[in-house]
């Protein structure tokens, strides 16, 4: 008897292991582009992954040889839009996750899909993954926060023209850019940004979370008012309990067991 799979259906998995969530897009068949379905899934998925005290780090990857062609334009013309109304475009753009996500790009990444790739906090890449944003070639703009991330995740004139023409950008170039953080041979992406995920995953889970904010808020603080505003976000991690484990796991020459309190 052959059983039928029907993870097809679904427009995002999820899978949680040893304090990393994996999401994955799962519409393959339409190059993983992003309709409303798909929006509101991730949406939750990174809803749920905040939430979680037992969840450290998250990597975003795709099925199929496209990580993400976009905005769905089929759904488009019926008149969907993929946008919830927390998160923005993709169910990411506005409001990424506040613990760190890995984006595990094996294959093509344009338009809306690389604007999801500049909501990641670091990006693992394929060398046969490319990046644009070619909506000016069709008349549109960029709106889901690829026209806001690229020039700091680029030198500024590279950013300007990649955005301007629509131009690609190959993974090997974008990694000696330092758009990347590795790069590795296809079909490997995913796993090469597991082994990354767990190395934060072996950390304290309310630092990391604590890190990536600073980190990310940090240059919009005033500099007279940001050793103030840092310690606003510390303290709390420095009182927990984890703390206190940290330092005993360490004296004690062992692991430490996080409880993200």
């Amino acid at each position: 008897m052959t059983s039928l799979d029907t993870t097809v259906e679904e427009p995002v998995l999820v899978s949680d292991d040893r304090g990393v969530r994996t999401i994955t897009l799962n519409r393959p068949a339409a190059r993983n582009a992003v309709n409303l379905a798909m929006a509101t899934a991730i949406d939750a998925a990174l809803t749920e992954f905040d939430e979680r005290s037992d969840l450290t780090v998250a990597v975003l990857a795709a099925n199929g040889p496209t990580f993400c062609a976009g905005m769905d334009l089929k759904a488009f013309l019926r008149g969907e839009r993929p946008i919830t109304p927390r998160r923005g475009f993709a169910g990411i753009a506005q409001e990424p996750p506040r613990k760190p996500l890995i984006a595990a790009v094996d294959g093509p990444a344009v338009a809306g899909g690389f604007e999801i790739v500049l909501a990641c906090d670091m990006i693992v890449a394929a060398e046969n993954a490319f990046f644009a944003l070619p909506e000016v070639q069709r008349g549109l703009v960029a709106a889901g926060g690829g026209l806001l991330r690229l020039p700091g995740r680029l030198p500024y004139p590279l950013a300007m023209e990649l955005a301007l023409t629509g131009n690609r950008i190959s993974a090997r170039d974008a990694a000696d850019r330092g758009l990347i953080n590795r790069i590795v041979e296809p079909g490997t992406a995913v796993s090469a940004a597991l082994e990354l995920a767990a190395e934060i995953a072996a950390c304290g889970p309310l630092a990391v979370a604590a890190t990536k904010r600073i980190i990310q808020d940090s240059p919009g603080w005033a500099a007279d008012e940001a050793f103030e505003r840092q310690s606003e976000v510390t303290a709390p991690v420095r009182s927990s309990a984890d703390a206190q484990e940290g330092a005993r796991a360490f004296t004690e020459k062992r692991a430490p067991v996080w409880t993200g309190a």
